[in-house]
């Protein structure tokens, strides 16, 4: 039955997908991607329809569907894969951070299928059970850019809800030097978001690191500072 799910919902992707789409999809990506061309809001009201007829059951099930989601590499696919996974949010436990780490190493191979994982499921698991923000420090140190980025994403939500400024530094100076674009992107919005209950902490931190810092994470991550501060950020003293 479930194996006979995932086959109607690629068929459904496929009634759905817009030539037009696809292209302009091509916009956003520097990479390769594997795409249907469906938007991301009709991609994941078609997997919570579906969703409905597997409400009872358990979720090491719908853990492995996500699995199978996420292997087509097909980026509507995975963003299905990222909301059936945050569907299981309550049911959250210590044993589940393998499986999610094994995703994020395996199968994020774009900044789209990345933080739609990372920013809702990954961060929501990490807000449930602290002591595993460590794990994002090890993730930081990755030669994977998709694995460095969602170090970063990860910290998206509870950053902005103010926790793990400590965490959120710590990170931030591993990633601080990368040369990758998506990594200081990533590290930049990690500390934008930051800035909303921290704008002093994180002020003072760009100040004391904007020397090393690359413009891309330093223009990212004062985007929400009072128009003085950022001024203050950019001035080349």
């Amino acid at each position: 039955m479930e194996k006979n799910i995932l086959q109607k919902i690629r068929k459904e992707l496929k009634e759905n997908a817009e030539e037009k789409i696809k292209e302009g999809e091509k916009r956003f990506f520097k990479e390769e991607i594997k795409s249907y061309g469906v938007n991301v809001w009709k991609a994941e009201r078609i997997g919570k329809e579906y969703l409905k007829s597997l409400k009872d059951l358990p979720k090491k099930e719908i853990f492995a569907l996500c699995e199978e989601l996420l292997k087509s590499n097909y980026m509507e696919e995975s963003w299905i894969a990222a909301s059936w996974a945050y569907s299981k949010r309550k049911l959250f436990a210590p044993n589940d951070f393998p499986i999610f780490e094994s995703w994020v190493k395996k199968y994020l191979t774009n900044w789209a299928a990345c933080d739609t994982l990372c920013n809702h499921t990954v961060g929501t698991f990490i807000d449930m059970y602290p002591p595993y923000v460590k794990k994002l420090k090890n993730w930081a140190k990755s030669k994977n850019r998709w694995v460095k980025r969602a170090a970063a994403a990860a910290l998206i939500i509870p950053a902005k809800q103010g926790k793990f400024l400590k965490d959120i530094f710590e990170i931030a100076d591993i990633l601080l030097k990368d040369s990758d674009n998506m990594v200081q992107k990533g590290c930049g919005w990690m500390l934008k978001e930051a800035s909303q209950a921290h704008q002093k902490e994180v002020f003072d931190y760009v100040m004391k690191k904007k020397k090393v810092m690359p413009r891309t994470a330093l223009r990212y991550a004062i985007e929400k500072l009072s128009p003085d501060l950022r001024q203050k950020a950019m001035s080349k003293d």
